[in-house]
C-alpha cells in the first residue's frame, strides 16, 4: 500500500468564481491534484509538587549538593521520582528548577493566594534565563509559558479575570509562515492526519450506499480534510458511481470579513478539486449568529440527503471556539437527525488543586507535545522554531488563559454528547483503528494509539493521551 503525503502547493484561487460542479474539469486545476495525497485511500482487502516557600534558591543554575538527588520525570507530572544521580550541569537539573519556578509564579497568582508582585519577581527572572528559540525542550517550553504567564498578569491587572477572553489569532503572522508551519507540523507528527483519517474512515464505511451526502463541518479551516474523502469516493472498488457531495461550513461574520472571505477561498479550492477528479460536488455556507450561535434552520437541506456532522476542535492550527458555540453547534446538529457525527478533540484530564493543578496538567501536556516534536525534527532547527512560534506558543497562551478563568475540573465533548439525550455512539470498525496504527508506523516509535470506549480512538505520546476521536449517530427526533 503506498501513502504519499505531498506539500500543499501554492494556492492562487482568484480566477475560480463558481462553487458548484456536475463532473465538469478545468484544465487549470492540475496543480491543485496533490491536496487529496494528504491522506491515503487504503486497500483493506489486501510534579504535582508545590512550591518550596523558599524559591530564591531556585533562580541561580549553580550546582549545589542537593542538585544530585532528585530529577524531573515529565511522564509522572504530579510526582517527583528519586532516581540515581546526575551531573549538576545536566539539562534535567535545568529543567527541574524551571518547572519548580514556573509552578511558584502560579502559585502566586492562584485565586486563593494572590501575590502578583511575587509572581512578577519570578516571572522577570524566567524571562533572563529562558527564550524560546533555543535551548532544550524544557527551556523554549518554559519561555512559552513564562510569556503565558505574564499575559495573563498583564490582563489581570487590569480587568480581572473576567476580562481573560484570549483568542488564537494566526493572523499575526505571515500567511506564508502558516502554511509552511502547517505543512511542516504535518510532517513531524501525526496529530492532524490522525483526526482527520479517524473521521474520513467511518464516513465513507457510513455513507457506502448512499447517492447524496451532505456534510455539515463546524470549522473547515484549510479544507485539506475533505480532499482526501473525495478521492476515496470516486475510489471504490465495486465502481459504483460517487455520491452526490454537498459540504456546508461554518462561517462567523463576528470574526470579520477575513473569515467569511477564507471559507470562500476554501470552497472555491474544493469546487475546484472536485471538478478536475469528476465528483459532483457543492459548497454551501452557514453564517453564525455574533454570538456563534448555530441554528440549524440555516441550513438548506435536501430530501434524501446522509447528513454528517463534522467538529474538528482545538487542533494546534486550529482557533479555539467557546464551549457556548460548540454545544450550541453539536445541540442543534441532533435536530437534523444526522447519520454520523464526528468529534476530535484534544484530551483533557480532570485534576484537582485549583489553577496550580490545571496549570501543572497542561505544563506536561505540552511538555509530551514538545517531546514527540523532539522525536520528529531536533530542536535545533529552523522547521521546529517555526512551528513553535506560529502554533504552540499561542495554543499555550490560550490554554493558560481557559485555565486561569474556568472554573471545575474540565471534561471532554465525548462526555457531553453521553450525557446528551439523542446521541449514541458508534463502534469504530477494525479498519478504522488499523488504519490509525499504520499511520501511526510511520512516525516515531513513541506514538500510540488506543481504543478507549468502543466509539472512541485516541491518539498518545508515550504515557500521556493527547487527542482522541470519537464516532456518534443521532436517534430519531421526529
Amino acid at each position: 500500500m503506498a501513502m504519499v503525503f505531498n506539500h500543499l502547493p501554492d494556492l492562487d484561487l482568484s480566477h475560480y468564481s463558481t462553487t458548484t460542479t456536475e463532473s465538469t474539469t478545468t484544465g487549470d486545476d492540475n496543480h491543485y491534484r496533490n491536496l487529496g495525497d494528504w491522506s491515503p485511500v487504503v486497500d483493506w482487502d489486501a510534579l504535582s509538587v508545590h512550591p518550596q516557600e523558599n524559591f530564591h534558591g531556585l533562580f541561580e543554575f549553580e550546582p549545589n549538593e542537593d542538585d544530585n538527588d532528585h530529577h524531573m520525570n515529565l511522564d509522572s507530572p504530579t510526582t517527583l521520582m528519586v532516581e540515581p544521580p546526575v551531573s549538576p550541569f545536566s539539562d534535567d537539573v535545568k529543567g527541574l528548577r524551571l518547572v519548580h519556578l514556573l509552578m511558584a509564579a502560579a502559585e502566586a497568582m492562584a485565586t486563593d493566594n494572590k501575590s502578583y508582585d511575587l509572581a512578577t519577581v519570578i516571572l522577570v527572572r524566567l524571562k533572563d534565563l529562558v527564550s524560546p528559540n533555543e535551548g532544550t525542550n524544557m527551556e523554549r517550553l518554559a519561555a512559552h509559558f513564562t510569556d503565558a504567564l505574564l499575559s495573563l498578569l498583564e490582563t489581570s491587572a487590569r480587568g480581572g479575570v473576567g476580562g481573560l477572553h484570549y483568542k488564537q489569532n494566526h493572523h499575526l503572522h505571515h500567511p506564508t509562515d502558516v502554511l509552511a508551519a502547517f505543512q511542516l507540523l504535518q510532517d513531524m507528527s501525526p496529530y492532524v492526519k490522525f483526526g482527520h483519517f479517524t473521521a474520513n474512515q467511518a464516513i465513507i464505511e457510513a455513507v457506502v450506499h448512499e447517492r447524496r451526502v451532505h456534510i455539515i463541518d463546524y470549522d473547515i479551516m484549510e479544507g485539506i480534510q475533505w480532499a482526501s474523502l473525495m478521492q476515496a469516493l470516486i475510489s471504490r472498488k465495486d465502481r459504483a458511481p460517487p455520491p452526490y457531495l454537498r459540504i456546508t461550513a461554518l462561517s462567523r461574520p463576528g470574526s470579520g470579513r477575513k473569515s467569511i472571505s477564507t471559507v470562500q477561498e476554501t470552497g472555491r479550492l474544493l469546487t475546484s478539486f472536485a471538478a478536475s477528479i469528476n465528483l459532483p460536488f457543492s459548497f454551501h455556507q452557514c453564517k453564525l449568529d455574533s454570538n456563534e450561535t448555530f441554528k440549524p434552520s440555516s441550513v438548506k437541506l435536501v430530501r434524501g440527503e446522509a447528513i454528517i456532522i463534522n467538529c474538528m476542535l482545538h487542533l494546534p492550527h486550529f482557533t479555539h471556539r467557546p464551549p457556548t458555540s460548540i454545544s450550541s453547534f453539536l445541540a442543534g446538529a441532533r435536530t437534523l437527525n444526522p447519520k454520523l457525527v464526528t468529534v476530535v478533540e484534544e484530551e483533557e484530564q480532570k485534576v484537582e488543586g485549583g489553577f496550580v493543578g490545571r496549570f501543572m496538567d497542561t505544563l506536561h501536556h505540552y511538555s509530551a507535545v514538545y517531546d514527540s516534536l523532539e522525536a520528529g525534527v531536533p530542536m535545533q532547527g529552523r522547521a521546529r522554531t517555526l512551528v513553535e512560534r506560529v502554533f504552540m506558543g499561542p495554543r499555550i497562551m490560550g490554554s493558560l488563559a481557559r485555565v486561569y478563568r474556568e472554573e471545575g475540573e474540565g471534561g471532554s465533548w465525548g462526555d457531553w454528547l453521553t450525557a446528551e439525550p439523542g446521541f449514541q455512539p458508534v463502534n469504530i470498525s477494525f479498519a478504522n483503528h488499523c488504519q490509525a496504527k499504520l499511520l501511526l508506523g510511520l512516525f516515531n516509535d513513541g506514538y500510540r494509539v488506543e481504543e478507549s470506549a468502543s466509539n472512541k480512538l485516541v491518539l498518545g505520546w508515550k504515557s500521556r493521551q493527547l487527542l482522541s476521536a470519537s464516532i456518534w449517530t443521532c436517534l430519531e427526533t421526529n
